[in-house]
């Protein structure tokens, strides 16, 4: 497992690839999400975002698998600023037929990466390099699946404890916006997509909703490949049968469950479309109690390991508090040393 890397168009071009999805509750009466992505990005990356890519976060409010509400995030060209580089950048409100393809919607907010930028209804914006808040081991999880794949169960693989995202930087979009935008109170699925949209027809080359879903549960490029292009009201009966071959399989391994493939099916059942569950304006928490939405500081990882094998399983490491702020964007950003 590299960072973050989980299919061949991500390895061709780090802009398009999705790194993590956060969803979690903001200043009082707003929700924040975020999508990190480019784990090439470094503090003197002058254009971390690709110009021709749509990256969205998209919200079903209704329980029927599509998108109701769409937040919208185009970048435009490289300028100077007075600290160096800033690429251009606007953030569109898209809801109805809009809410599901191109670039439609209204803007809400437009500006330059780096800073935080203020819109209209209390929405703001950064987008920018920052301080990569996730945790984990990820020479472990690589030789955790290579025995898996070789037919063993090493759960010794996660005694090292080596954080390997440490010292890591990537680019982050973080969008705070009015409950109300989303839908006060409403129990959301939601998930995020970078899409290439240029002279050709849009085509999603990234999805992402649960963390590691396609990291540990696909284990097949041309499948994760297949998630990555494909939508929570598409066909995913291949992801599910995948799901639950995976778990059916570390749990026989494992021998913690007396009927793996029965486990497996509710694992499968609890995981639904692969989309992040939320209920808007509560806490978030992504745990062993379960999942509603996934705020900077849940130890996603051990979480999902945990589920995966039937085990309290893991690898000893959250993320670290020193990369997660209180204030907006939440995320610390590089210091140039």
């Amino acid at each position: 497992m590299s960072h973050h890397f989980d299919t061949p168009t991500a390895r061709e071009d780090p802009r398009l690839n999705i790194c993590d999805f956060y969803l979690f509750d903001g200043a009082p009466g707003t929700t924040v999400m975020a999508m990190t992505v480019n784990p090439t990005a470094a503090i003197d990356t002058a254009a971390p975002f690709r110009d021709e890519a749509l990256y969205v976060f998209r919200f079903d409010t209704d329980g029927d698998t599509h998108e109701d509400v769409s937040f919208k995030v185009r970048f435009g060209d490289v300028g100077h600023t007075a600290d160096g580089h800033a690429q251009t950048f606007e953030l569109r409100l898209a809801d109805g037929a809009d809410a599901a393809t191109g670039d439609g919607g209204r803007v809400v907010v437009s500006g330059t990466t780096g800073a935080t930028v203020h819109g209209e209804n209390g929405v703001r914006i950064f987008a920018g390099v920052v301080n990569d808040a996730f945790g984990g081991d990820a020479a472990a999880v690589t030789a955790f699946k290579d025995a898996y794949l070789a037919g063993t169960y090493n759960p010794e693989a996660f005694d090292n404890h080596v954080n390997f995202f440490a010292g890591r930087t990537v680019a982050a979009i973080v969008v705070e916006v009015p409950n109300a935008l989303v839908g006060a109170d409403a129990m959301v699925q939601a998930w995020a997509t970078v899409s290439l949209h240029g002279h050709a027809p849009e085509q999603q080359v990234a999805r992402w909703g649960l963390p590691l879903f396609t990291h540990l549960y696909l284990n097949d490029d041309d499948l994760r490949e297949s998630f990555n292009r494909t939508a929570p009201s598409g066909d995913n009966a291949p992801f599910v049968a995948a799901t639950i071959d995976t778990v059916t399989r570390y749990v026989t391994l494992a021998g913690t469950a007396p009927d793996p493939a029965a486990y497996a099916r509710r694992v499968a059942d609890l995981l639904g479309p692969m989309t992040l569950p939320y209920t808007i304006g509560t806490p978030a928490s992504f745990d062993y109690t379960g999942v509603n939405g996934r705020a900077l500081a849940d130890n996603v990882m051990d979480n999902v390991l945990s589920v995966l094998t039937n085990s309290p399983l893991g690898t000893g490491i959250a993320p670290d508090p020193e990369k997660i702020r209180r204030e907006f964007p939440y995320f610390t950003t590089p210091v140039t040393v």
